[in-house]
């Protein structure tokens, strides 16, 4: 006959899990002896060990007690169930390692790696960290809207880091967002860089969303996001209308007013 502390060793768990088992109902707890301890037998000893093993195997606890009473077939069909639940979650979490890996990165916060793939390209060709930072916040309002849109705009976006005028543009922005200058000069070449890109994708026929669909909140989101974040952002948009363009972010001509 053992004491709760032999018990608990020879099963190879704490005196507090056999305790902890007493109070849910999963072990029996024997009455005390005359000598006012209480006292476990064989069959307490290999009640335990099933409880441990199905414990250590991720089977939750409140279902050990029905695998113990179960037949053969039963426990198996019971099992399997188990199985199938711990496969699940076993997804899960692979899921969430991969999510919180890219997350290591800081820019992959409810973004898609392809978007995490341009704003490291972003940092490559000299754009600052609060230039990357407002590129990713605006791409998450953009990922969100339209999640599935995401792996056809990103090669485009990606390509358009090979222009040496796209490079200027962002350096040039990095230059003005990080300095505190109101009224900056630098503002007129961005808009003048951008109006000119904004001219190359009007004659092909193309835009930075142009095959988005017809959905103007991401975009209004966008300039607000920018007005929040730095009031010289609607500063550009002026000088964008300036040179016939509704902006930096829709890129759409403007009509012309008559001669």
């Amino acid at each position: 006959m053992l004491t709760i502390g032999q018990l608990a060793a020879y099963a190879g768990v704490t005196v507090r899990a056999v305790r902890h088992y007493h109070q849910i109902g999963l072990l029996p707890e024997p009455e005390r002896d005359a000598s006012g301890y209480r006292r476990y037998g064989a069959t307490a000893v290999v009640s335990l060990i099933k409880i441990r093993t199905l414990a250590d195997a991720g089977v939750p606890l409140s279902q050990i007690s029905r695998l113990l009473e179960a037949d053969a077939s039963a426990f198996a069909k019971a099992i399997r169930t188990i199985d199938d639940h711990l496969r699940d979650e076993i997804d899960r979490l692979q899921t969430s390692r991969r999510h919180i890996a890219q997350l290591t990165a800081g820019n992959s916060l409810a973004l898609p790696p392809e978007v995490a793939a341009y704003l490291d390209r972003l940092r490559g060709i000299g754009a600052s960290q609060r230039m990357v930072e407002a590129e990713r916040d605006g791409w998450i309002l953009v990922a969100a809207r339209w999640p599935d849109r995401i792996v056809d705009i990103m090669p485009e976006k990606v390509a358009h880091l090979d222009n040496p005028q796209v490079v200027r543009l962002y350096r040039v922005l990095s230059e003005i967002f990080d300095d505190d200058v109101q009224d900056d000069p630098r503002l007129a070449e961005a808009a003048d860089i951008m109006a000119d890109l904004a001219e190359q994708a009007y004659a092909a026929g193309k835009g930075v969303l142009a095959d988005a669909p017809a959905d103007d909140l991401p975009h209004d989101l966008i300039d607000a996001l920018a007005d929040e974040s730095d009031p010289r952002a609607q500063q550009l948009r002026e000088l964008m209308r300036e040179r016939g363009w509704s902006g930096w972010n829709r890129m759409e001509r403007l009509a012309k007013p008559p001669s």
